[in-house]
């Protein structure tokens, strides 16, 4: 499998994250996370790729992630499998190796 874009296409980071992919000329599969949703398996796999915990991908604007980043590594996942929104996107899959790419240019250091 090539490279895995965990995203929604709303996101404007995750737009932008498209077209810098295009311009590189790489190829991608798109993951919309927030539709299809992701166990805590697939999260604990992603944020381990990353090398981040799940306080550091929680996304902060949305309600309740406050008081989230507070509670245990578990008690996030299980909420971000839970409310997928809770995810910072986008996250960006090269085999073993993964990142958040905020900013988008984070993407080319796995590719």
């Amino acid at each position: 499998m090539g490279i895995v874009v965990y995203e929604k296409p709303t996101c404007t980071t995750c737009r932008n994250l498209f077209r810098l992919l295009e311009a590189e000329g790489i190829d991608f599969e798109s993951v919309e996370y927030h539709v299809t949703g992701l166990t805590e398996d697939e999260i604990r796999g992603l944020l381990g790729k990353a090398g981040i915990t799940a306080a550091e991908a929680l996304r902060m604007r949305e309600e309740g992630a406050r008081e989230l980043a507070a509670e245990d590594e578990d008690t996030i996942i299980a909420a971000m499998a839970e409310r997928p929104e809770l995810l910072q996107r986008p996250f960006v899959v090269n085999g073993e190796r993964a990142v958040l790419a905020r900013p988008v240019e984070r993407a080319l250091e796995v590719i």
